[in-house]
């Protein structure tokens, strides 16, 4: 009767094992390079990551990034801005006119110039303006002021596909050495830039609506939301 008792203790020890070891399976299968991805089933394959680069949590902001720069820093404004001579008519890379500056044709970040690639790896870019439209397009967007009682607001995100689920939250902006419109606006980068070279397109969202914008000056702070295939 002993040897019957150890011998089920041992099965029971074994099954459990095997099954924390199927969810230790299932964790690891949403993450690449050590961070989180949802999968909320576009057409594209791609994935989005379940928080901001800089960020731990889905309801913290991150950091924020000039566009076409990959570290943070004190000051957001021309002077500072790694990528024209001080104003933004005198653009040293990414410009099509040279009314902004020295027309290279370029319109895509290259990797070397993505924040997220530069902070998760080659696996990880920021997303183009065609992939945030995906986004906005495939998910069923709600306002929500404190998520996961944080006292955050943001775009909470529903798949159409799926019903998986991604959070925004709303960052706002850092121009100079200020951040405005925290828990009142959203704005993220993407990889692409303007109409205007001085410009990129970014995803933007409020209380009432979500769509991607053409106009944000490159200068600014704004967050990054990476993606992957």
């Amino acid at each position: 009767m002993k040897k019957i008792i150890e011998l089920l203790l041992t099965l029971s020890v074994v099954v459990f094992m095997m099954g924390c070891s199927s969810k230790n399976k299932l964790a690891k299968a949403n993450m690449v390079g050590g961070h989180e991805y949802v999968d909320l089933g576009l057409p594209s394959g791609l994935k989005w990551a379940t928080c901001n680069v800089g960020a731990d949590k889905p309801e913290e902001y991150g950091e924020y990034f000039a566009w076409g720069e990959t570290k943070p820093k004190a000051v957001y404004d021309w002077t500072s801005y790694l990528w024209c001579k001080g104003s933004e008519e005198s653009m040293t890379k990414y410009c099509t006119s040279r009314a902004y500056g020295d027309a290279d044709g370029k319109k895509v970040l290259e990797g070397a110039d993505d924040a997220a690639t530069s902070a998760w790896g080659n696996l990880w870019r920021m997303p183009t303006m065609d992939e945030h439209q995906e986004l906005i397009e495939n998910c069923t967007w709600r306002w929500v002021d404190n998520y996961n009682e944080s006292g955050v607001s943001g775009q909470l995100g529903k798949s159409k596909l799926n019903g998986n689920t991604i959070f925004l939250p709303a960052e706002g902006h850092r121009y100079g050495t200020e951040t405005y419109v925290v828990n009142y606006l959203g704005n993220y980068w993407s990889s692409s830039i303007g109409t205007e070279s001085h410009c990129a397109r970014n995803l933007y969202f409020n209380n009432n609506q979500i769509y991607w914008y053409n106009y944000n000056r490159r200068a600014r702070g704004q967050a990054v939301r990476a993606v992957v295939k």
